[in-house]
């Protein structure tokens, strides 16, 4: 098994061959290398030397990706990545055969992926009046979306004992009722307790009482449709042309975290993706390292607390 030593002596050759022989801009140079990182840590945590990979690893590679939500661009750009470094390989002479040959790539998409810079999110809070009973709730299902990635149905019902705004989580009911802790940041946090100032006037119907996002008319929580008819009207409201849903912001937190380097799968537990038990999340997930996860690598958590 090649050493560490060696494999880090390869990636410098293969840093200079993007620099000086392939001529690529700075930026692109850093995002091939970023890419490739990624692979080099899955290939670690597979304890896999990257000299005898097969193409089953790159096979699992892309199934991780594919679990963490990420847009099919970024899919797309990280295993072309991957692969034009084992070409690089192949033309040094290091290898014989190329194992990712036989690989299967998305195809590769023909339009802009419907992904929401941090802008875009700011820009469709913006567009909330403020001044109706329902505009700080939905300005805080907006920032609960984008900070912590929730499917919509784990939106519509999380409940108040499901919140650890002190500890900086929230327990999500997942699919399969699967439950996972995710962290949510400051300015998340500061949403809802403005919400709160509100909600805990309203009176709700039986057993509706421990909800968080509730209907003042319809005295209940609320409904997927509701939440996807909410933010098609923000959307429009804001001016932006993208194609937008509730998953939408599901695929920024994904892809914001990806692009900014997170840990794969420190994503796939906050995703909370059917491949991760309860058990895993408790036991086995330190949910200190994935809330250091989201404050280094997620937007909305690298601002300064409110």
């Amino acid at each position: 098994m090649q050493d560490k030593k060696s494999t880090a002596a390869l990636l410098r050759r293969y840093y200079q061959y993007l620099k000086l022989e392939k001529a690529f801009a700075a930026n692109t140079v850093e995002a091939y290398m970023r890419d490739l990182d990624k692979f080099m840590k899955f290939m670690d945590e597979r304890k896999v030397d990257p000299m005898e990979a097969r193409l089953e690893d790159f096979q699992a590679f892309a199934s991780l990706l594919t679990d963490i939500d990420i847009c099919p661009t970024s899919l797309y750009r990280i295993l072309m990545g991957v692969r034009s470094f084992y070409k690089f390989l192949i033309m040094t002479g290091e290898l014989d055969t190329d194992p990712t040959e036989l690989l299967d790539l998305p195809q590769k998409p023909q339009h802009l992926p419907d992904v929401l810079t941090v802008d875009e999110v700011d820009r469709i809070e913006a567009a909330i009046d403020l001044s109706t009973a329902e505009g700080q709730r939905n300005k805080a299902i907006i920032e609960t979306l984008f900070s912590c990635g929730l499917r919509v149905s784990e939106l519509c019902l999380l409940r108040l004992s499901d919140l650890y705004l002190e500890q900086g989580f929230i327990r999500v009911m997942g699919k399969g009722s699967k439950q996972r802790l995710v962290p949510i940041s400051d300015k998340a946090i500061h949403e809802l307790e403005l919400y709160f100032t509100d909600r805990c006037h309203l009176e709700l119907k039986p057993g509706e009482e421990d909800y968080v996002f509730v209907s003042q008319r319809r005295k209940q929580h609320l409904s997927r449709i509701m939440v996807f008819h909410l933010v098609k009207e923000l959307v429009e409201r804001a001016g932006i042309k993208k194609t937008v849903s509730p998953h939408t912001f599901r695929h920024s937190f994904a892809t914001s975290l990806l692009e900014g380097g997170a840990n794969l799968r420190a994503i796939q537990a906050m995703l909370g993706h059917e491949s991760i038990s309860t058990t895993e999340i408790y036991m086995h997930i330190d949910t200190t390292h994935l809330r250091e996860e989201l404050l280094t690598h997620h937007p909305r958590y690298a601002q300064h607390s409110i």
